[in-house]
């Protein structure tokens, strides 16, 4: 059994950390894939109110919509394109503080207004990237982005 529920007073990075203990154990059981990303996005928000958590893979040019917890989500997205495809395409993690500043946003939910999204490696190639959303502006900060590429980390060498 695993408990995510985190120290309310604990500042983020506390949470994070706390997060990364009891991820690092989930992920240890386990070896498949689609089973690994649905509880990851599971335990993501769980434990930090996301409003939207996800993944989409990459599928020759497109990254294909994958387990997630949230509302209904865009089912492809073009290399380049919107802000998952954009960090897909950069290879780097993207942050954005207010979706309706980023050139090309693609609106999956118009509650949504900030996001994060990681890509997750494999050796120089990107089999993922993991996509956070929140129906707040400004939600993200480099503690987020710091925290969040470890998880992918940890995604990463426990299925690729």
């Amino acid at each position: 059994m695993f408990n995510l529920n985190l120290e309310e007073s604990a500042t983020k990075e506390e949470r994070y950390l706390s997060f990364i203990k009891i991820f690092e154990s989930l992920m240890d059981r386990e070896q498949d894939s689609v089973s690994i990303l649905s509880n990851a996005s599971s335990a993501l928000k769980d434990a930090f109110g996301f409003f939207w958590c996800g993944f989409y893979i990459v599928k020759g040019e497109e990254l294909i919509l994958g387990p997630f917890q949230g509302s209904i989500a865009c089912y492809r997205i073009g290399k380049g394109k919107g802000v998952c495809g954009t960090a897909w395409k950069n290879a780097r993690t993207i942050l954005v503080p207010d979706v309706e500043k980023f050139p090309g946003h693609i609106a999956c939910s118009s509650l949504s207004k900030s996001e994060i999204v990681v890509p997750v490696f494999a050796g120089n190639e990107i089999k993922c990237v993991l996509d956070i959303d929140s129906d707040r502006t400004d939600e993200f900060d480099e503690t987020d982005r710091k925290y969040l590429e470890k998880i992918a980390q940890i995604i990463s060498k426990t299925i690729y």
